[in-house]
Order: structure tokens, then C-alpha cells, then sequence
């Protein structure tokens, strides 16, 4: 049975008392029956209506006390302060957040006099409608310990009841707390002054020091740009205020998508300056270079950072050289590996922060390039390159990002646009165009191209490395097929590692000794002999098919079939040699290249010890060969298997010199006896001087460490006798002969060895 039933009974069983109680009462005082009879009557009416009153007036009582229990509640859960009090001031509730801001309890106001101090001075209108209808009021509350708290209140009618003096309503007041927007406004205010009292000066040093400030606006996509600025990017601004389009509109379009990382990315509030390097197109129509030096601005709520724009075309041209050598190809003259790395990681990093954020990773390769290589030498190769290059870059309309990352292959970096079919259409035109490239001046050589690619979404787990490798190897599932464009599917993927057929083909080709070793010859510049050769290894299938190292060497790696291959190379390069020299011919040194995996993951020293051991070859007469990279991976794993091998008297070469980051640095660290110079160094050396005197730079410094110097990629007799001056001791090259199998080679070198006795 519910409270209300229970109460209606109890008020029923009251009102039939009562005309007892009235009759007992009125038949005692009046004998008369009929007089008594209206007496009681009219007596027992009044008292059951005072008696009904009495009962509504609780329940109303009743109802009123269990409102304020929910609004008391519902203060408490508020975060911001909160007053419940009545319009007769005798009720007050207070939440903790009030409490705690104002030092008044609910007790406290009791006081009337600490009531004022608390409620606006709408509370004590005649209309309390007022207070209701001002939203946002603005009001001092005096803290109980002294000083004041700013805050804006907003006054709601939640409750009320009847008394006997009138209605009185149960008023919600909501505060916020001011104090630190007023604080931040008078800093605001004061600094506004101080910054109009020098305001002149400022705008003066900006102009004259050429800095354009650009600020960025939190939670809008807008930027706040000086009057400079806009003149530097050529752009009109509205009130100082410009959109992202119309300022990423005057960037280079090569370099947009390195802004976008910039703009995509999140600035922590800390002290860090960062900075961003791009071209964009000044009032006089030149793409100048700039850097955005930039911060957060975490003490300001009208900016989420903001930073200086300043010209370092000048500082830019000074670092060309530092900048080629780092992160642009020498070929092509596009960004190189690093640059694509480093920039793929960043995108990369965007992406995952913001979700709607992606880029298609896009690889080419040219097909069949070691044939333009054999028919017009690497020069020729090289000038096929460059022209690749240059038709891939003026073909991203849509700020995409290109590099050579390595031999034939070139790499794309193009944001997602929602068009699935983007990444296809682009690589289609570019392989028109590529194929339209004609070198001979002849009848086209039919140059194709196969194209691999990916998202980097596409099952990322964070390293951009392996962005990488997914689309190339999409592009490896072409399995050689001229033209082919292939997407990275991950299922596809898993299928082709458990049945990779190339990979068959490969352990095959060890087995039936398909491998075979061809000899590039070294030559001493001082009199034109024979000093050495290096071992060339090719992958020569039954049909006559000829598949160069790159292609078949990092499957090898994976598979770790490479252990296998580099013993075959080691043991057959010494094997070979030594039976030259039996023969009788002038003993030379034949080098060997060493892999990443042969140099850390074996015990290169044993095999090699082994190598000489079973061949006979005297351990001067072997020069292995490292790679810059290859050594610096580990630098001091690498001075340790370095000083090994040393030991053993074989010879140490660093190859591809130059390319690499820190290059002079690590001369004095390596134990090398060698130094190669990288091809990059050498194409031109005859019309560059700043080549020349790097060159020169390089063999001087060589020299003072007692490291002999070597330079690879010798076409023209020009380069040669350029070299021969600077001082180098040796070079290779198709100038003095191209890789040869050993029946050739042992001929080229009887010849050679004659010549040179002759001219003694």
C-alpha cells in the first residue's frame, strides 16, 4: 500500500471521529435535540474542512521538501557553482565547487548580511523576473577570507509553494568563475597598450628586417598573416585573415605536400621553436625559399601558435651542396632515398593522428633498364634517368611528392582525394610520357614502365619502411610484366611469401650453378696497368636471360639464400684469381662485395680465412668491399669485423663513397685501405668545378690518412685525366672496360699486361 493510500484512510478514520467527538459534546451542552442537532452539524463541518486543509497543506509540504532533495542533488553534480535559495531567504544550499571558491557555507548564509555578499543584486528585486531574464550576469561574490570572485551567474525558478505570507519560489543560481578571463584580459589590455606606445617601431623593424608573421587559429582552419606576409605570398587577406587554400596556392606544388604536414600536425604547448623549409611564389613571380620558424602559444586564447616567415633563399643556395649530397640524387636531380624517407615518416605520422588523413605510396620501375645500360652505356642510363625524373615531377599537379630511391626505381608520395581511381590515372600518363622519351634520336625504344602501390593505411604498423616495402612489393607481383600496375592487396601478399616462385627459381639456380662471376677491371691511372678487377655476380638462366644482381640480391636476403651466393662469390673470386696467376699472368686483387647480412649475421672473418685457405690466393690479392650505409648501420660492430678482416691482410674498400651523410667524418673512425669514390663524384667532373674541387677535397684528405683512392663510373678520357692530375691512384669504368666473363677477361688482361710492358 503506497504513502498516499495509507494517508487517505488515516484522514477518513479522522473525519468520522470528529462528529462523534462534536455530538458527545453538543447533546451535553444543549438538552434541546433539535437546537443540538444544528449545532453539531454546523460544528462538524468546519472542523472536517479545517482538518481536509490541514491534511492538503502537508502533502504539498511534502512534495515541496522531496523537489528540493532532486535539486540538491543535481547542485551537487554541477562543476561549476551552485546556490538553491528561496525568495523568503530562509533556505539556502550550496555545492562544494561554491564552497570551496567562496569560503560560505550553507550555514553562513543564514546571516543576511553574508547573503548580500553572495547573490546579485537582482535577488532583492520586487521582481524577481529580473534576475531570470538577465542571462550572464556579472557579479563580484565577497569570499568570506577577503578578496573577491568574478563571476557571471545565470538565475532559474526551479520550485515553490504557498505560505501564509504569499508564494515563495526556489531560485537555481549557476556561476562561473572570471577571475583568470578578467586576468588575462587586463594582461591583454596592458600589453595592447605597451604594444601601441612602440607600435610604429615594431611595424618598422618588421618591414625593414623582412619577416612576415603568420598565426594560426585555434579550432579554425584560418590564419592570421602580417601585411608582409601577404606582400611575400602575394595573396589579399580580409582584415589580416587568409585561408588555407589561397596560402598553400602559392607554395611550390612539390613542396605542398610538406606544408600540409606542417599544418596537419598537432603543436605541443611547450617552448620547442620548430620550423618548416618550403618554396612558395613571391609578388615577383620567383619560387623564393622560406622558413616558417614557429611555436605554441600556449599563454594566449585567441592563437594556437604562430612564428615568423623569413627568406633564406641566400642560406639556401649556400647549403645546396650539403642538401645535394644528403637528400638529392645526383643523377636526376630529384630527392634521393632519405629525403623520401624521412618525409613518408612524417606524412605517415599524420595520418595517424588524423584519420581522415591519407597518401598513396606509389614505385616504379623502369622495365628492362640494364638493356639501355648495355646498348648506351651509363650515360646513356643516366640521361634516361634524369629525363624520368624530370617528366615525374612536372606531372604532380597535385602537390604530390617524388624521389629516385634507388637504381631504376622512383617513388610518389600523393594525398588521397577520395577517387580511388587518382594513383592509376597519374601512373598511365606517366608511362605515356616515359615512353615518348627518346634518346638515340632515332626510332623510340619502346621505354616502359611497372608501377606498384598502396596506401599507407593499408595495414601500417607504424614504420614507414614498411610502407614502403608493401608497394614494392606490389609492384614485384607483376612477376615482369612490361607495363604492369598492380595495388598492394595484403592477402596476396601472404599467398605469394608461402609460394614465391621467383625465390624457387633462385634456390634452382644454385643449385645448377647458374650464377656466374663477371670481372670489371682497375686500372692505375700513373701507367695504364691492370691493378686489380672487381667480381660482378650475374644470374644467367639456360634460355640466355640475363637478371642483374638487384633483382634476385634482396630476395636472396630474405630468404637467406644470400649465404649461400656469397660464398659462391668469395670462394670463386679467389678460386679464379689464383688460377690467373698460376698461368702466369700479372697478379692482381679482385674484390668482393660484401652484404649486410654476410657483414653482421656470419662470421665474415672464418669464411673469408677459409676462402683463402682452400684457394691458395695470398690474402693481399682479395679486397672486400663495404658500402657506406652497410658500415655505418653499426658503427662500432662494424670498426670491430672491420680490424678482423684486416688482420687477415686482405684489403678494405669503402664503396659508393659520398652518398652517405657523414661521410669525411667516419674516415679517421673505419680501418679502410681504400676509398671509392661514388660515379656521382665523377659525371661532372669536366663541366662542374665545385665536382672538381670536391674531388680533389676528397683524394688530399684520403691521402693524409695513407688511404689509396679508387673512382668508379670512368666514361671519358677527359674525366681520366682530370682524375690522374687530382692525384687519384686508380679508376674503373666502361672507359677502360665493362664487366667481362672470365674467358674475356683473362684475354683483356694478357693484352693489357702486354701493352703496358711494351710501353715500359
Amino acid at each position: 500500500m503506497n504513502m498516499k493510500k495509507s494517508s487517505r484512510i488515516l484522514s477518513f478514520i479522522a473525519a468520522a471521529a470528529i462528529p462523534c467527538l462534536c455530538a458527545a459534546a453538543v447533546g451535553y451542552a444543549f438538552p434541546d435535540a433539535k437546537k443540538a442537532l444544528l449545532i453539531f452539524l454546523g460544528a462538524a463541518m468546519i472542523l472536517m474542512s479545517l482538518y481536509e486543509l490541514f491534511l492538503f497543506i502537508s502533502e504539498r509540504r511534502s512534495e515541496y521538501d522531496r523537489d528540493l532533495r532532486s535539486l540538491e542533488a543535481i547542485a551537487d553534480k554541477l562543476n561549476i557553482m551552485a546556490v538553491l535559495w528561496s525568495t523568503s531567504f530562509d533556505y539556502f544550499y550550496v555545492n562544494d565547487v561554491f564552497i570551496r571558491a567562496t569560503g560560505y557555507t550553507a550555514e553562513d548564509l543564514k546571516d543576511p548580511a553574508n547573503i548580500r555578499r553572495v547573490l546579485p543584486p537582482d535577488a532583492f528585486s520586487d521582481n524577481l523576473q529580473g534576475i531570470v531574464n538577465t542571462g550572464n550576469e556579472e557579479f563580484v561574490i565577497q569570499c568570506k577570507t577577503g578578496g573577491g570572485v568574478c563571476t557571471t551567474w545565470n538565475t532559474s525558478i526551479m520550485a515553490g509553494h504557498k505560505t501564509p505570507s504569499g508564494h515563495v519560489s526556489v531560485m537555481l543560481s549557476m556561476g562561473r568563475n572570471l577571475n583568470e578571463k578578467q586576468r588575462m584580459q587586463q594582461e591583454l589590455i596592458s600589453y595592447s597598450e605597451k604594444l601601441r606606445e612602440s607600435e610604429n617601431k615594431y611595424a618598422l623593424s618588421l618591414e625593414l628586417s623582412e619577416i612576415g608573421l603568420l598565426l594560426r587559429e585555434a579550432g579554425q582552419s584560418g590564419y592570421y598573416a602580417s601585411d608582409r606576409l601577404c606582400r611575400i605570398f602575394d595573396i589579399s587577406s580580409d582584415n589580416g585573415h587568409i585561408g588555407s587554400d589561397a596560402l598553400i596556392s602559392s607554395v611550390h606544388p612539390n613542396d605542398r605536400v610538406i606544408f600540409e604536414t606542417f599544418e596537419k600536425t598537432d603543436i605541443p604547448a611547450d617552448e620547442s621553436v620548430r620550423s618548416v623549409d618550403f618554396r612558395a611564389n613571391p609578388h615577383d613571380g620567383k619560387y623564393h625559399w622560406y622558413t616558417y620558424r614557429y611555436k605554441s602559444i600556449s599563454d594566449s586564447p585567441a592563437y594556437s601558435m604562430g612564428g615568423a616567415v623569413i627568406d633564406i633563399t641566400a642560406d639556401k643556395e649556400k647549403d645546396m651542396m650539403i642538401e645535394k649530397m644528403a637528400y638529392v640524387d645526383e643523377v636526376t636531380g630529384i630527392s634521393n632515398r632519405n629525403r623520401f624517407m624521412l618525409l613518408g615518416s612524417e606524412l605517415l605520422a599524420c595520418t595517424q593522428n588524423d584519420m581522415k588523413l591519407d597518401y598513396w605510396v606509389i614505385v616504379l620501375d623502369i622495365d628492362s633498364f640494364h638493356l639501355i645500360n648495355d646498348t648506351c652505356g651509363y650515360s646513356g642510363g643516366d640521361m634516361l634517368l634524369k629525363k624520368i625524373g624530370e617528366v615525374i615531377s612536372k606531372n604532380l599537379e597535385k602537390g604530390g611528392f617524388s624521389a629516385r630511391i634507388g637504381g631504376d626505381n622512383f617513388a610518389i608520395l600523393l594525398k588521397k582525394d577520395g577517387d580511388e581511381r587518382t594513383p592509376v590515372l597519374l601512373i598511365r600518363r606517366l608511362q605515356l610520357l616515359i615512353s615518348r622519351i627518346n634518346l638515340t634520336g632515332e626510332d623510340s625504344q619502346n621505354i616502359t614502365c611497372s608501377a606498384g602501390y598502396c596506401l599507407m593505411s593499408d595495414g601500417s604498423s607504424g614504420e614507414f619502411a614498411q610502407v614502403l616495402d608493401r608497394a614494392e612489393f606490389a609492384l614485384d607481383l607483376a612477376g615482369g610484366e612490361r607495363g604492369a600496375i598492380t595495388r598492394y592487396d595484403n592477402h596476396l601478399h601472404n599467398a605469394v611469401i608461402e609460394n614465391n616462385e621467383f625465390e624457387k627459381a633462385l634456390i634452382k639456380a644454385v643449385e645448377n650453378n647458374e650464377l656466374v662471376l663477371y670481372y670489371q677491371p682497375k686500372i692505375n691511372l700513373e701507367n695504364g696497368g691492370v691493378i686489380g678487377m672487381e667480381a660482378l655476380i650475374r644470374w644467367i638462366k639456360p634460355d640466355g636471360t640475363i637478371i642483374p644482381p638487384s633483382r634476385f640480391i634482396p630476395v636472396a636476403e630474405k630468404s637467406m639464400l644470400i649465404t649461400k651466393i656469397s660464398h659462391f662469390v668469395l670462394h670463386e673470386a679467389c678460386r679464379q684469381n689464383k688460377e690467373w696467376q698460376d698461368k702466369g699472368l700479372p697478379p692482381v686483387t679482385v674484390s668482393v662485395n660484401l652484404t649486410a647480412v654476410d657483414f653482421y649475421r656470419t662470421n665474415v672473418t672464418e669464411s673469408i680465412r677459409e676462402a683463402l685457405r682452400v684457394t691458395g690466393l695470398p690474402p693481399c690479392y682479395l679486397d672486400v668491399e663495404l658500402t657506406e650505409s652497410l658500415a655505418l648501420k653499426d658503427i662500432e660492430h662494424a670498426v670491430d669485423q672491420m680490424r678482423e678482416i684486416k688482420n687477415l691482410g686482405v684489403k678494405l674498400s669503402m664503396d659508393d663513397f659520398g652518398t652517405g651523410y657523414s661521410s669525411l667524418s667516419y674516415i679517421q673512425i673505419l680501418p679502410i685501405t681504400v676509398l671509392k669514390l661514388d660515379r656521382s663524384f665523377i659525371m661532372y667532373l669536366e663541366e662542374d668545378e665545385i665536382s672538381r674541387e670536391i674531388v680533389s677535397a676528397v683524394i688530399r684528405i684520403a691521402k693524409s690518412k695513407k688511404i689509396e683512392t679508387i673512382a668508379e663510373g670512368i666514361e671519358t678520357s677527359g674525366q681520366a685525366e682530370i682524375l690522374k692530375k687530382s692525384g687519384c691512384d686508380h679508376a674503373q669504368g666502361y672507359f677502360f672496360g665493362k664487366p667481362m666473363p672470365a674467358n674475356e677477361f683473362e684475354e683483356f688482361l694478357r693484352k693489357r699486361s702486354q701493352t703496358v710492358t711494351k710501353a715500359k
